[in-house]
């Protein structure tokens, strides 16, 4: 197993209010939702990000990214990848090292989440759930080989 093969990651489905956030077993066979970040500011955001990052030991970050259903890129997506880039540089110096981020195809995660939580109606779990339905995705697509590239941020030390 190589070095980038193991190790937890952290996953975010990030909204305009919340952030939903997933984490996975060292071994990366498992996702299970961890918590929802209620937006407020960048700075609280990012310093909650890092937190949680350093509480749960993540060697990087899967950041969902809402293509539109044809796979193309819209403005959302677009604003996905400019808020993981400040992200990135945020945790970089409140953790004291850069950490990855990875970002992977969030379509239809919502709906598959909804799914997973049949009927129950809160939409912090749903934001939690869709997370790991992403770092599940990726951990999958990873088992099998797939070369799906959707970009990825990496900063120097």
């Amino acid at each position: 197993m190589s070095k980038m093969s193991i190790g937890k990651l952290l996953a975010l489905d990030v909204g305009l209010a919340r952030i939903g956030v997933a984490v996975c077993d060292p071994l990366r066979l498992a996702a299970r939702p961890l918590t929802v970040i209620q937006r407020r500011s960048r700075r609280d955001d990012f310093a909650e990000l890092a937190k949680l990052a350093q509480q749960q030991e993540v060697v990087a970050v899967i950041c969902g990214l809402p293509l539109n259903m044809d796979g193309s890129e819209g403005p959302q997506a677009q604003s996905v990848r400019k808020w993981a880039e400040r992200c990135a540089y945020a945790l970089r110096v409140l953790l004291g090292n850069p950490l990855s981020v990875i970002f992977w195809d969030e379509r239809l995660s919502t709906f598959a989440a909804q799914e997973l939580l049949a009927g129950n109606k809160d939409k912090t779990a749903e934001d939690a759930a869709a997370a790991a339905v992403i770092l599940q995705n990726y951990l999958d697509a990873q088992r099998l080989g797939e070369t799906l590239d959707f970009g990825r941020i990496e900063l120097s030390k």
